[in-house]
């Protein structure tokens, strides 16, 4: 049998196999609040046959938001509301972790009380836009404007505020939290030298630029234990203007931190469009000697591809996305190797049930 299909550790969790439901936006909170509702809960126990869910991203404080109906995790009905979640996706077997997010520039006014985002450096994304949505659903995809460089103030703030989050998601019922530090958001704004231009300890050398990234670890590691605690990372996506050329050694370079404080996982984010970049076996090897606990990769795998890293000891969990979106027995469909049900993505990001909870798995469709 596929290793896909075998059940898996993930420190001292049981998973039952090496499925891992990824992170995706879906926009669906209830409002105001950004609340986790029951329609959530559903979607999310429908797919709950993955060993793993890592939820969608999930915003830690009133000034991480910057999309429409994005969730928190940081007030008392935020996490009441993720309760319900949590509670699904453990009836049906699965694991869940909250991944908590802070977006940096890529936001808006609008999301920050009238204010300026906030960023390691005053530089505005080329070509990158958030997507703004009226109380009724009627949105747009609106630019990104130049953000005011943190004070060391902010940056303090932003720590914290993790860590809170960390302890109201483990309140929340979930097993763990993942760290995203990857996709061009704050966390992976400081570890790149395009968006990165400081001039203090934050700054300038990899050690600087990491420097946030392990403050943030450390700060979530106390409130919570490194063994609930995941950090994603993206080394070879260059969207949102983050197209750095020391991103790869200074990524290496984490891993060697993020090893020594033995966290649980490191989830890779790979660029999964057509003419994406391979990922080079280079990179995989020397990834691997360094961090020895568990690795998660991400980016249009399919069974024959995930049954391949799985083999070479590259990873040992696979994320699927967006086939989880519009076959919730993904994992019965791959171990049977059913056809896949293609999406809708116009039903994407806002809106109700339609495109959400109402794909079937296949017996429903047949």
């Amino acid at each position: 049998m596929s290793q896909l299909f075998q059940a898996a550790k993930l420190k001292a969790l049981a998973l039952q196999n090496r499925v891992v439901m990824a992170p995706m936006t879906r926009a669906r909170t209830s409002q105001p609040g950004n609340i986790p509702n029951k329609m959530m809960a559903t979607y999310y126990q429908q797919r709950a046959t993955a060993g793993l869910i890592i939820t969608e991203a999930t915003q830690i404080s009133d000034d991480s938001q910057g999309y429409s109906f994005t969730p928190g995790v940081y007030t008392d009905e935020q996490v009441k509301g993720w309760q319900q979640v949590t509670n699904m996706a453990h009836q049906q077997g699965a694991a869940i972790f909250c991944q908590l997010w802070h977006v940096g520039r890529v936001s808006h006014p609008t999301f920050q009380r009238g204010e300026l985002p906030i960023a390691p450096s005053a530089l505005a994304p080329i070509e990158t836009k958030v997507w703004i949505s009226d109380d009724q659903g009627n949105g747009k995809m609106v630019d990104c404007i130049e953000p005011r460089a943190m004070t060391q103030a902010d940056i303090n703030r932003v720590v914290n505020d993790f860590a809170y989050a960390a302890k109201r998601a483990v309140e929340a019922g979930f097993d763990g939290v993942e760290i995203h530090a990857g996709n061009g958001y704050l966390i992976d704004q400081f570890l790149r030298t395009n968006s990165n231009k400081r001039c203090d300890s934050y700054g300038g050398t990899r050690e600087n630029r990491l420097r946030f990234l392990l403050e943030v670890v450390d700060a979530v590691i106390k409130q919570i234990g490194a063994d609930k605690v995941g950090v994603r990372l993206a080394p070879f996506i260059t969207f949102k203007d983050m197209d750095c050329p020391d991103i790869v050694p200074t990524i290496l370079e984490a891993s060697k931190e993020l090893q020594a404080r033995d966290i649980a996982y490191m989830h890779l984010s790979e660029a999964d469009w057509d003419d994406a970049p391979v990922i080079p076996d280079d990179f995989r090897i020397s990834l691997r000697e360094i961090f020895t606990n568990t690795i998660i990769v991400a980016g249009s795998y399919t069974q024959q591809r995930a049954d391949d890293v799985l083999n070479k000891g590259y990873a040992d969990l696979i994320a699927f996305g967006r086939p989880f979106v519009s076959n919730p027995d993904l994992v019965s469909r791959l171990k049977e190797k059913i056809e896949l049900a293609d999406l809708d993505g116009a039903t994407l990001f806002g809106g109700n049930e339609v495109g959400y909870t109402d794909y079937p798995n296949y017996v429903q469709a047949s």
